[in-house]
């Protein structure tokens, strides 16, 4: 069962923004909206989905929330791109470590509106929950608020990659064919996704040393909401965080420029501005 949102110490964003949020939202002309929700890692974007998704019901609207997490590849498709392309593909979240094809056909039945379950990934299992359990919608929906920690993130130039970022990329992907080909499937594969959001939000970090901080708060809720359940430790959580680290630090210097609205948060995930 895929946990609660993590809450940050504020115990949610402020009732204003979530309702200028969803107000953005369902300006768009289309029939069913997409809001995306871009955020690094423990930014809070679950937290925000999960209010406008509250606030729209509340107003009578039928909303759902979808996170790109929740279509990564399962583990039989991992391990074949660990075996065939580069071993550190094994590790979910990277771009190129997504099922497209399951997103697309998520987005093309809530414009149907024929959508009838969300798929969910169980990150403590590292697996995607059968589609038996899956949360199952009721009606067609008025809104999908579709969040993810690099949704909107463009390709960085390729001779950018050369240098080796952090010890995972010095040690483990030294000749830089892990990073080309995740650079690759972002540049190729997920702009069409991109597309199809009609408004983009992007919750902006201070700068990247907090997310290391703020994903073992949200790990440390996973494995609290799930009792008996194993998940990272300290020092595992700070490699895995260095698999985002270079897509997260290129978001950081791109999306301000590329988003609709953006909500700079301080260290504490307090809201700074919004523009």
């Amino acid at each position: 069962m895929k946990a609660a949102a993590y809450t940050p110490p504020s115990k949610g964003f402020p009732d204003a923004l979530v309702e200028q949020a969803l107000d953005d939202a369902m300006a768009s002309a289309t029939r069913v909206q997409v809001l995306a929700i871009s955020g690094l890692q423990g930014s809070g974007k679950s937290t925000l989905a999960a209010q406008v998704v509250a606030r729209a019901q509340a107003r009578g609207l039928r909303a759902a929330a979808l996170s790109i997490d929740d279509v990564y590849l399962t583990r039989t498709q991992r391990q074949r791109l660990a075996r065939d392309v580069h071993p550190l593909l094994l590790t979910r979240g990277p771009p190129g470590t997504h099922d497209l094809a399951l997103a697309h056909s998520v987005l093309d039945d809530a414009a149907a509106g024929t959508l009838r379950a969300l798929p969910r990934f169980d990150k403590l299992a590292d697996e995607r929950l059968p589609q038996a359990e899956w949360p199952h919608l009721a009606a067609p929906l008025d809104l999908l608020v579709f969040e993810g920690w690099f949704l909107g993130t463009p390709a960085e130039a390729a001779d950018t990659l050369d240098a080796p970022l952090n010890a995972l990329e010095r040690e483990a992907d030294a000749d830089g064919r892990w990073r080309h080909w995740c650079n690759t499937a972002l540049e190729t594969k997920y702009p069409a996704l991109w597309q199809r959001c009609d408004r983009l939000w992007f919750l902006q970090p201070p700068d990247f040393s907090v997310i290391p901080r703020w994903r073992w708060q949200q790990e440390q809720h996973l494995q609290a909401a799930q009792p008996g359940r194993s998940g990272m430790t300290r020092p595992q959580l700070e490699r895995f965080v260095q698999y985002y680290e270079r897509v997260s630090r290129h978001a950081l210097r791109t999306l301000p420029g590329i988003a609709d609205r953006t909500i700079a948060l301080d260290a504490e995930r307090a809201i700074v501005s919004v523009r």
